[in-house]
Parts: C-alpha cells; structure tokens; sequence
C-alpha cells in the first residue's frame, strides 16, 4: 500500500488527532501567488480556495479569518461584529509567532496561540473546499464543517470583492 507523500505538518497532526478525512496536495509555491497559484496549478475554482489571514484588534489581539481565495475581508465590517475599532492585518513575524506557520503556509489547525477564527458563511455552503496544510505550497481538501468542528470559528459576512 502507498502512504500518501505530503509533509506532516502541525496542521496534519491536528486533522488527524480529530479523525478528519482529508486530500493532500502539493503546488509549486511563489512569493505573491497566493490563493490564485493554488487554484490554477491544481485546477480547481478560486473560489473553494479559503485563505487563512491573520490580522489584529487595535489592542492587538490576534484573530484568523478564514475567506474565499477571490475575495477580500472588509475589516470595517469585521471590526463593527466584532465590536472593536478596527482590525488590521499583522505583519509577517507577528504571524508567524502567534501561528506558528510563514506567510503562506499558514493553517487555522494546529496554531501555536489559541485565537478567535472567523469564517466568511458563504465557505460553509460549498461542497468542500482546499485550505493550506501547514507549508507553503501545501493545501488540503476537506469539507467546510470540519471547521466548525475542530475550531472556535464564528461565522461572519464580511467578503468584499478585490
């Protein structure tokens, strides 16, 4: 029997020790390429491709959002659900300390900080979806509620387009 050939990252460690059933699939990674690469090397939609951002409240506070690759978060919008001034995204280093994960591998499993996770709820409505598994040029396809599942997500609506 062949073992499936991807990285075991913190992300896998965590989907596995919650029994999630999951596709692994590798892409060749480029600075910039983000959610766009994934969805054109591996061929899917764009749109079941979900990024993992890391952004900050003004008394910064870490949080996740979880959005469409095609689409952007309104932070405005996050902020005012949220009931905080303004969110913002962190820079790379604070991501990577409070994730534990580089800009561009970063995965809502298995973070070093436990930290709120908020999920755009149009993701919910897809069949499945392919969110990055800990490295870059990594991203696993699952199905959405295994989000709602294994994370403290809060579903929110706040997608803009680009």
């Amino acid at each position: 029997m062949n073992r499936p050939r991807y990285p075991i990252t913190q992300a896998i460690r965590f989907l596995r020790t919650k029994q999630v059933n999951f596709d692994s699939f590798i892409y060749t990674y480029t600075d910039g390429g983000g959610a766009r690469q994934a969805a054109t090397q591996l061929h899917i939609p764009e749109h079941q491709v979900v990024k993992t951002l890391v952004m900050e409240t003004e008394d910064q506070s870490p949080l996740l959002v979880l959005m469409h690759g095609d689409q952007a978060v309104s932070t405005r919008r996050l902020a005012r659900i949220i009931g905080t001034k303004k969110v913002i995204p962190v820079r790379p280093e604070k991501a990577l300390n409070c994730t534990g994960y580089q800009v561009g591998g970063i995965s809502p499993f298995g973070t070093r900080q436990d930290m709120p996770v908020y999920i755009q709820t149009t993701i919910l409505s897809l069949k499945t979806i392919y969110i990055n598994g800990g490295k870059r040029g990594f991203i696993v396809k699952l199905d959405p509620d295994v989000l709602l599942k294994t994370l403290p997500a809060i579903p929110v609506s706040v997608a803009t387009f680009p």
